[in-house]
């Protein structure tokens, strides 16, 4: 059975309730979750960031601390919520381009065995045009992913 599942979430509300199955199959498996967060990295480059940074919220060490703050949030109420099933949870966030890579690196670095998250099922143009991240980890996983929808 699984002993270490990796837990993407983004903070959605989708993403919410992938995160009591989660806990709920950790806590029948008697696993281990390592909750995770994918922060997206300052967007403006080139001759555009000079005249944005200019306007305190797209100062790049603004943009990068509201980030880090989101992340700590959102992942300190995972915690919470494993702690109260009495499931061993840490959490870990990284700056990404590319969220679907961060969360494979990560499950292969902490020795993950499961790795369960949300997908939000975006289809026709909008799916063709923003992508999956889910699907982008399925497709390039080794190890087996579980998706709630």
């Amino acid at each position: 059975m699984f002993k270490h599942i990796l837990l993407p979430t983004d903070g959605s509300a989708l993403s919410g309730k992938a995160v009591a199955a989660a806990i709920g199959l950790a806590k029948m498996a008697g696993a281990r979750i390592t909750a995770f967060h994918a922060l997206e990295p300052y967007p403006l480059q080139g001759a555009y960031a000079g005249e944005a940074s200019g306007i305190a919220e797209f100062q790049p060490e603004r943009f990068a601390e509201r980030g880090r703050e989101y992340a700590r949030q959102v992942l300190d109420a995972v915690a919470a919520e494993a702690a109260a099933a009495n499931v061993p949870c840490r959490t870990e966030f990284a700056v990404s381009h590319a969220a679907f890579q961060a969360i494979i690196d990560i499950a292969r670095r902490e020795n993950c065995d499961l790795i369960v998250m949300a997908s939000h099922g975006r289809r026709g143009l909008q799916g063709l045009v923003l992508g999956s991240e889910t699907q982008k980890v399925l497709t390039h996983s080794t190890i087996p992913v579980l998706v709630y929808r």
